[in-house]
């Protein structure tokens, strides 16, 4: 193999393993495109258990479900993000950023509207509130509703049930990751690390405002997979739900 296509090849895939995405300005992307360093750069993609999302504009490395020598355990995220502290706290934030994503994963409009105006905190509470509240009541009769996905529904909804409601901000400015919203801002704080969303707090109405990237890697990556699409399914409401706006 030519030695000049690998040093090309493995500048442009550290340069992903350290920054996620090359977009269009870099010289790394147009690098990238080379035939041959493409190819080299795909093939150490492969071993090292990672994945290259090509888009027009950029190119993203994330890191495949299983097989990856750069994949965590959740002891490991628990180390990486403080705010994770138990199980049921992990299972929460999943059906927090779940329901995010189900809510901007819709049609155009839906996408063009939430890169616009993104969705509140308080709106998400509502959405997850109103989701759970309806696992709840499934749960009363059917008792294994869950288990067939491998969701622990009964956890997850009684860990939200007794979870503390947020007075006002308090969640937020006092960093309380106990309370619904504050549980929120740390779920939507992991998004915002990893440079698919950002967060903008106007009049103390904090937003998650999405990213190209992170449509991007619903597009090209998330769909792709079963199991975004299965829990995609449990965790949307029916047409017609939440039609306030997500700004609010």
């Amino acid at each position: 193999m030519n030695a000049e296509r690998i040093k090309k090849a493995s500048a442009v895939y550290f340069t992903l393993l350290k920054e996620k995405v090359i977009d269009e300005n870099s010289e790394h992307f147009q690098i990238y495109f080379d035939p041959e360093v493409r190819q080299t750069v795909l093939l150490l993609a492969d071993e090292s258990g990672t994945y290259i999302i090509e888009s027009p504009k950029r190119i993203q490395l994330v890191v495949q479900p299983t097989g990856s020598v750069f994949a965590t355990n959740f002891t490991h995220m628990k180390d990486k993000h403080k705010q994770i502290e138990t199980k049921k706290h992990f299972h929460l934030i999943s059906v927090i950023i779940m329901s995010f994503l189900a809510g901007i994963d819709r049609n155009q409009a839906a996408k063009i509207r939430t890169k616009r105006e993104g969705i509140s905190f308080y709106t998400l509470e509502r959405q997850v509130n109103d989701l759970i509240m309806n696992w709840d009541s499934i749960l009363k009769n059917q008792p294994g509703f869950g288990e067939e996905q491998k969701i622990d529904a009964k956890e997850v909804v009684t860990a939200w049930k007794y979870m503390e409601v947020d007075t006002e901000d308090y969640g937020l400015k006092k960093g309380n990751r106990r309370t619904r919203i504050g549980l929120i801002a740390s779920a939507m704080k992991l998004l915002e690390t990893e440079g698919l969303i950002y967060v903008l707090d106007q009049a103390d109405i904090p937003k998650a405002i999405p990213r190209q990237e992170l449509f991007e890697r619903i597009d090209y990556l998330y769909h792709d997979y079963d199991r975004y699409e299965l829990f995609k399914k449990l965790v949307t409401p029916e047409e017609g739900e939440h039609a306030e706006n997500p700004s609010n």
